[in-house]
């Protein structure tokens, strides 16, 4: 058995530290599991990333306690972490940070309990529940609201009976109840109405598209797939027809988009095929429910993760396919150190555990277009809507032409107010986006 431990303590600056493993704790501790250490004259949580025979320092101090016994960072993040502190020149422990959300790895943060009550022997006794109901018709009412649903949290139980926590307490003293506290999830779906989709019939380039996908969640060649597809050609069914292959072998899928805002949109579509299989993670969420989210994955009762930048942390077991949307978008780069791309972490992520990686787009990134054109990446082309629908129009108007026109420079060019009141003509309506950055109300280049 090993005696001494490797460290990355969070308080650290890129260092790894020893620390003898108590008897007491040996065989308990793995690689990935957070523990409490001695640091300086105070404590400090830790990971464990590694095991080892002989000490590199004369003196060492034991671990003084495993802060849970889950794994909370497996051999295959831990191994990313590594990777992004080294090639975004950031500290391991602020990568290891990155890639386990704050809601898992603090201190405090637990499931949510609640107290269940349930039905003694004696509660089934239809001749005893009689006898109390003439001499404790609200206990009785209890037993009865109880039998109709066989167990029922306290709280909703005395409210259904019309009493209160007290009068349920005194049956648990009787032994007509038994109260027990329930781990209850914090479901960010919770009361969001499911409707069960089935999967469509692919047109031609839909089929290619996903025939490409599986080869290359078959064999990893290619590793990496672009998916370059015009707005409506498809591209949503494809993902959802390669994940549910993934789940077919017994494996997970992450789903990333480019900003929280089109997440309900995409958790519509990913529920109402996958139902409760999915799991939602994005910096939104409170506390408790990326908490509780995140561990639903981890258990394995939650196999398709769809979320923003940080949801490509999840811990995915057997993870077959990693589903980037909107791959072009800028939001998917990390501000804050490390400053990593999502992207590229996940094209990273997908080579660590032998996953492909489907990359979707309008208008691809040059960086991956390029992959394609070298052959990094496969190429599949959707260039076709579905079911045909043709393409708006869309045209141009060089602003420069339109000012030499007018003789002054405008924000409006007399196309677009000429489409303007001819909608207005006709009872239509007009939509006009503007590309507003920071607190410019503005702007203009002449």
């Amino acid at each position: 058995m090993p005696k001494i431990a490797r460290v990355i303590v969070e308080v650290a600056r890129n260092r790894e530290f020893d620390y003898l493993i108590p008897e007491r704790l040996q065989g308990q501790l793995q690689v990935g599991m957070q523990v409490v250490v001695p640091f300086g004259h105070s404590e400090a949580r830790g990971y464990i990333v590694g095991f080892a025979e002989e000490a590199r320092h004369p003196k060492l101090k034991e671990i003084l306690d495993p802060a849970g016994q889950a794994v909370l960072v497996d051999k295959h993040l831990l191994e990313l972490a590594r990777w992004i502190g080294d090639y975004y020149l950031a500290p391991v422990e602020r990568a290891i940070h990155t890639v386990l959300p704050g809601a898992v790895r603090r201190k405090g943060t637990g499931f949510k309990e609640r107290l269940m009550v349930q039905p003694g022997e004696a509660a089934l006794d239809e001749l005893a529940v009689e006898k109390l109901r003439r001499k404790a018709p609200k206990q009785a009412a209890v037993l009865d609201a109880l039998r109709s649903g066989g167990s029922a949290f306290l709280n909703d139980l005395a409210r259904a009976a019309g009493t209160n926590s007290s009068t349920i307490r005194a049956l648990e003293k009787k032994g007509w109840v038994h109260i027990g506290r329930h781990t209850v999830d914090r479901d960010p779906l919770a009361g969001h109405t499911l409707l069960r989709t089935e999967p469509l019939v692919l047109m031609p380039q839909q089929k290619e598209a996903l025939d490409l996908v599986c080869r290359a969640m078959d064999t990893l060649d290619p590793p990496v797939v672009l998916l370059y597809g015009v707005t409506g050609s498809g591209k949503t069914e494809v993902y959802l027809q390669a994940i549910q292959r993934v789940l077919d072998r017994g494996q997970g899928a992450i789903v990333l988009v480019p900003e929280i805002s089109l997440t309900p949109q995409t958790i519509e579509r990913f529920h109402g095929r996958f139902g409760n299989t999915i799991a939602v993670l994005h910096s939104h969420l409170g506390e408790g429910e990326r908490h509780d989210e995140w561990h639903r994955v981890r258990q394995g009762r939650a196999r398709v993760v769809i979320g923003a930048r940080s949801a490509l942390f999840a811990p995915v077991d057997k993870l077959g396919l990693i589903v980037v949307d909107e791959e072009h978008e800028p939001t998917y780069k990390q501000e804050e150190t490390p400053a990593y791309h999502a992207r590229d972490v996940a094209v990273m992520r997908g080579r660590f555990e032998r996953c492909a990686v489907l990359l979707g787009s309008a208008t691809p990134s040059l960086e991956s277009f390029h992959n394609t054109r070298v052959g990094k990446y496969g190429l599949a082309r959707m260039p076709i809507r579905a079911d045909h629908r043709t393409m708006p129009a869309v045209r141009v108007v060089d602003m420069r032409v339109e000012a030499e026109r007018e003789g002054r420079p405008n924000v409006f060019s007399r196309d677009l107010v000429e489409a303007i009141r001819g909608r207005l003509d006709r009872a239509e309506q007009t939509m006009l986006f503007l590309n507003r950055r920071g607190y410019a109300t503005s702007l203009v280049c002449p």
